[in-house]
């Protein structure tokens, strides 16, 4: 099933100049970058991204985290795209991540983990609708 999803390259990711190799390994796994921008994002912005995690110990760094440089905000298209991506990013803790995924090669801490990727299709809306219009994303 063709689906779209959002993947971010954080801003540990963009500051250790591993946005090329996340590029590479995307494409190397079948996905379609169907668009893409570098932003930086105002803490109220990463607030109202993450407001699923309202109330959450870890939300104030997290915004903190996410709001301290550039981010390369990208759409993904493919066949099971959400699901393939998630494999492809690794376990959220990159100590638990399996070989071979992105956060397992460049994370350095569990919030400092390179890479974000929608969870669910419902997600996927909100997230990519958050960053792009329709006009941003390429039909594919």
């Amino acid at each position: 099933m063709k689906e779209k999803t959002l993947s971010i390259i954080k801003p540990d990711g963009v500051a250790r100049h591993v946005i090329g190799e996340v590029i590479r390994r995307i494409e190397e796994a079948g996905l379609n970058i169907v668009a893409m921008k570098m932003i930086k994002m105002a803490p109220a912005e990463a607030k109202g991204f993450y407001k699923v995690h309202e109330g959450k110990p870890f939300l104030e760094s997290l915004i903190d985290f996410m709001s301290s440089g550039p981010c390369v905000v990208m759409v993904l298209e493919g066949d099971n795209a959400i699901k393939k991506y998630r494999k492809l990013m690794g376990a959220t803790d990159y100590t638990k991540a399996e070989e071979g995924t992105i956060r397992r090669a460049f994370a350095t801490d569990i919030e400092k983990n390179v890479v974000h990727g929608s969870d669910s299709e419902s997600s996927a809306d909100f997230e990519i609708n958050y960053f792009f219009s329709e006009l941003e994303i390429v039909a594919g």
